[in-house]
Protein backbone atom coordinates (compact mmCIF):
# COMPACT_ATOMS: atom_id res chain seq x y z
CA UNK A 1 0.00 0.00 0.00
CA UNK A 2 1.17 3.40 -0.74
CA UNK A 3 1.82 6.01 1.35
CA UNK A 4 0.78 9.61 0.49
CA UNK A 5 3.41 11.94 0.95
CA UNK A 6 2.95 15.68 1.36
CA UNK A 7 5.09 18.02 -0.93
CA UNK A 8 7.29 21.08 0.57
CA UNK A 9 8.57 23.56 -2.18
CA UNK A 10 11.41 26.02 -2.44
CA UNK A 11 8.93 29.22 -0.80
CA UNK A 12 7.04 27.00 1.58
CA UNK A 13 10.69 26.42 2.85
CA UNK A 14 11.71 30.17 2.99
CA UNK A 15 8.53 31.01 5.02
CA UNK A 16 9.11 28.40 7.56
CA UNK A 17 10.33 29.34 10.81
CA UNK A 18 13.93 29.38 10.69
CA UNK A 19 14.36 27.46 13.23
CA UNK A 20 11.78 24.80 12.15
CA UNK A 21 13.38 25.02 8.88
CA UNK A 22 16.74 24.19 10.21
CA UNK A 23 15.32 21.46 12.23
CA UNK A 24 13.65 19.76 8.86
CA UNK A 25 16.91 20.22 6.53
CA UNK A 26 18.86 18.64 9.55
CA UNK A 27 17.51 15.81 9.77
CA UNK A 28 16.64 15.13 5.88
CA UNK A 29 19.95 13.66 5.44
CA UNK A 30 19.30 10.96 7.90
CA UNK A 31 21.30 9.44 9.91
CA UNK A 32 25.23 10.89 10.70
CA UNK A 33 27.84 10.35 12.24
CA UNK A 34 28.49 12.25 14.94
CA UNK A 35 31.84 13.13 17.14
CA UNK A 36 33.30 15.21 19.85
CA UNK A 37 36.47 17.17 18.18
CA UNK A 38 39.30 17.87 21.12
CA UNK A 39 41.50 20.97 20.60
CA UNK A 40 43.79 23.08 22.54
CA UNK A 41 44.86 26.63 21.60
CA UNK A 42 48.52 27.41 21.99
CA UNK A 43 48.32 29.29 25.27
CA UNK A 44 46.99 25.36 26.43
CA UNK A 45 43.04 26.20 27.45
CA UNK A 46 41.36 22.38 25.74
CA UNK A 47 38.19 22.93 23.96
CA UNK A 48 35.46 20.59 23.48
CA UNK A 49 32.58 20.41 20.72
CA UNK A 50 29.94 18.15 18.77
CA UNK A 51 30.42 17.69 15.11
CA UNK A 52 28.12 15.64 13.03
CA UNK A 53 29.07 16.20 9.85
CA UNK A 54 31.80 13.91 9.33
CA UNK A 55 32.93 12.19 6.50
CA UNK A 56 35.11 9.88 4.31
CA UNK A 57 37.31 11.12 2.07
CA UNK A 58 40.16 9.10 1.64
CA UNK A 59 41.97 5.42 2.76
CA UNK A 60 45.79 6.17 1.18
CA UNK A 61 46.47 8.72 2.62
CA UNK A 62 43.60 8.66 5.46
CA UNK A 63 41.69 11.33 5.26
CA UNK A 64 38.77 12.91 7.32
CA UNK A 65 36.96 15.63 6.77
CA UNK A 66 33.84 17.94 8.45
CA UNK A 67 31.89 20.81 8.25
CA UNK A 68 32.15 24.03 10.04
CA UNK A 69 29.79 26.26 9.94
CA UNK A 70 29.99 30.09 10.80
CA UNK A 71 28.45 30.35 14.40
CA UNK A 72 31.19 31.78 16.51
CA UNK A 73 30.42 28.89 19.41
CA UNK A 74 32.05 26.92 16.70
CA UNK A 75 34.86 28.74 15.60
CA UNK A 76 36.96 28.21 18.65
CA UNK A 77 36.96 24.49 17.07
CA UNK A 78 38.37 25.68 13.95
CA UNK A 79 40.17 28.33 15.11
CA UNK A 80 42.83 25.86 17.45
CA UNK A 81 42.96 23.79 14.63
CA UNK A 82 44.33 26.16 12.44
CA UNK A 83 46.48 27.36 15.30
CA UNK A 84 48.29 24.36 16.33
CA UNK A 85 46.84 22.08 13.40
CA UNK A 86 46.18 18.83 15.75
CA UNK A 87 42.74 17.44 17.02
CA UNK A 88 41.33 14.49 17.80
CA UNK A 89 37.83 12.98 16.98
CA UNK A 90 36.39 10.91 19.72
CA UNK A 91 33.18 8.66 19.29
CA UNK A 92 30.04 9.37 21.87
CA UNK A 93 28.09 6.25 22.97
CA UNK A 94 25.37 5.83 25.37
CA UNK A 95 27.11 6.44 28.38
CA UNK A 96 28.38 10.26 27.74
CA UNK A 97 25.72 11.02 24.97
CA UNK A 98 24.25 13.97 27.44
CA UNK A 99 27.70 15.35 27.75
CA UNK A 100 28.44 15.55 24.52
CA UNK A 101 25.25 17.37 23.63
CA UNK A 102 25.98 19.80 26.32
CA UNK A 103 29.33 20.77 24.46
CA UNK A 104 27.41 22.66 22.13
CA UNK A 105 26.24 25.44 24.21
CA UNK A 106 28.32 28.63 23.91
CA UNK A 107 31.16 28.38 26.30
CA UNK A 108 33.44 31.12 26.37
CA UNK A 109 37.11 30.22 24.69
CA UNK A 110 38.53 30.43 28.05
CA UNK A 111 36.19 27.57 29.55
CA UNK A 112 37.29 23.89 29.43
CA UNK A 113 34.31 22.09 28.03
CA UNK A 114 35.76 18.99 29.41
CA UNK A 115 35.51 20.27 33.11
CA UNK A 116 31.83 22.12 32.47
CA UNK A 117 30.14 19.18 30.66
CA UNK A 118 31.73 16.36 33.29
CA UNK A 119 33.81 14.71 31.05
CA UNK A 120 38.06 14.12 31.05
CA UNK A 121 41.08 15.33 29.24
CA UNK A 122 43.51 12.93 28.02
CA UNK A 123 47.02 13.28 26.25
CA UNK A 124 48.11 10.36 24.88
CA UNK A 125 51.73 9.36 23.28
CA UNK A 126 52.60 12.86 23.15
CA UNK A 127 49.99 13.99 21.14
CA UNK A 128 49.46 17.71 21.38
CA UNK A 129 45.35 17.95 21.54
CA UNK A 130 42.99 16.02 24.15
CA UNK A 131 41.36 13.08 23.58
CA UNK A 132 38.09 12.04 25.70
CA UNK A 133 39.44 9.31 28.27
CA UNK A 134 35.25 8.08 28.29
CA UNK A 135 35.16 7.81 24.23
CA UNK A 136 36.07 3.94 23.10
CA UNK A 137 37.10 5.33 19.43
CA UNK A 138 39.45 7.94 19.70
CA UNK A 139 40.88 9.84 16.48
CA UNK A 140 43.98 11.41 16.47
CA UNK A 141 44.24 14.13 13.13
CA UNK A 142 46.64 16.85 11.49
CA UNK A 143 44.73 19.66 9.56
CA UNK A 144 45.87 19.18 5.59
CA UNK A 145 43.42 21.34 4.56
CA UNK A 146 40.65 23.96 4.35
CA UNK A 147 38.51 24.51 1.77
CA UNK A 148 35.96 27.95 1.68
CA UNK A 149 32.02 27.02 0.65
CA UNK A 150 31.47 30.76 -0.28
CA UNK A 151 27.24 30.27 -1.28
CA UNK A 152 26.67 29.61 3.06
CA UNK A 153 30.45 30.92 4.57
CA UNK A 154 30.39 27.35 5.76
CA UNK A 155 34.27 25.46 5.42
CA UNK A 156 35.42 21.43 4.88
CA UNK A 157 38.16 21.14 7.30
CA UNK A 158 40.04 18.23 5.93
CA UNK A 159 42.95 16.10 8.43
CA UNK A 160 44.70 13.40 7.95
CA UNK A 161 44.49 10.23 10.96
CA UNK A 162 47.66 10.02 12.59
CA UNK A 163 46.58 7.67 14.83
CA UNK A 164 43.46 5.23 16.01
CA UNK A 165 42.73 4.04 19.50
CA UNK A 166 40.11 1.54 19.81
CA UNK A 167 38.77 -2.05 21.61
CA UNK A 168 40.85 -4.84 19.97
CA UNK A 169 38.11 -7.29 20.03
CA UNK A 170 35.94 -4.69 18.06
CA UNK A 171 38.60 -4.69 14.78
CA UNK A 172 37.67 -7.69 12.77
CA UNK A 173 40.68 -9.74 10.62
CA UNK A 174 39.48 -7.86 6.95
CA UNK A 175 40.29 -4.34 8.73
CA UNK A 176 36.51 -3.30 9.51
CA UNK A 177 36.09 -1.73 13.14
CA UNK A 178 32.24 -2.70 14.47
CA UNK A 179 31.92 0.45 16.08
CA UNK A 180 28.26 -0.70 16.97
CA UNK A 181 29.91 -3.34 19.24
CA UNK A 182 31.90 -0.33 20.77
CA UNK A 183 28.70 1.46 21.54
CA UNK A 184 28.85 4.51 18.96
CA UNK A 185 25.81 5.91 18.43
CA UNK A 186 24.44 8.09 15.30
CA UNK A 187 22.85 11.25 14.94
CA UNK A 188 19.82 12.49 13.36
CA UNK A 189 19.01 16.47 13.03
CA UNK A 190 20.56 18.74 15.46
CA UNK A 191 19.72 16.67 19.18
CA UNK A 192 18.87 13.16 18.10
CA UNK A 193 20.73 10.44 19.46
CA UNK A 194 20.35 6.83 18.17
CA UNK A 195 21.52 3.36 18.74
CA UNK A 196 22.15 1.16 15.79
CA UNK A 197 21.20 -2.75 14.86
CA UNK A 198 23.45 -4.22 12.21
CA UNK A 199 21.17 -6.14 9.32
CA UNK A 200 24.22 -7.65 8.09
CA UNK A 201 27.70 -7.28 5.72
CA UNK A 202 27.60 -8.01 2.33
CA UNK A 203 29.88 -8.80 0.28
CA UNK A 204 32.01 -6.71 -3.02
CA UNK A 205 29.30 -6.44 -5.80
CA UNK A 206 29.98 -7.37 -9.06
CA UNK A 207 27.77 -7.40 -12.03
CA UNK A 208 25.20 -10.35 -11.84
CA UNK A 209 26.76 -10.96 -8.08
Amino acid sequence: MSIQLEHLNRNGLLEMDSRKRANLINSLTGFKSIGLIGTKNKVGNDNLAIFNSFVHLGANPALLGFISRPEAHLRHTVTNIIETKYYTVNHIHEGIYKQAHQTSARYAAEVSEFEACGLSAEIKDGFYAPFVLESRIQIALELKEIIDIKINNTSIVIGEILGIYYPNEDLCEDGYLDIEKAGSLAGSGLDGYHKTTSLERLSYAKPKQ
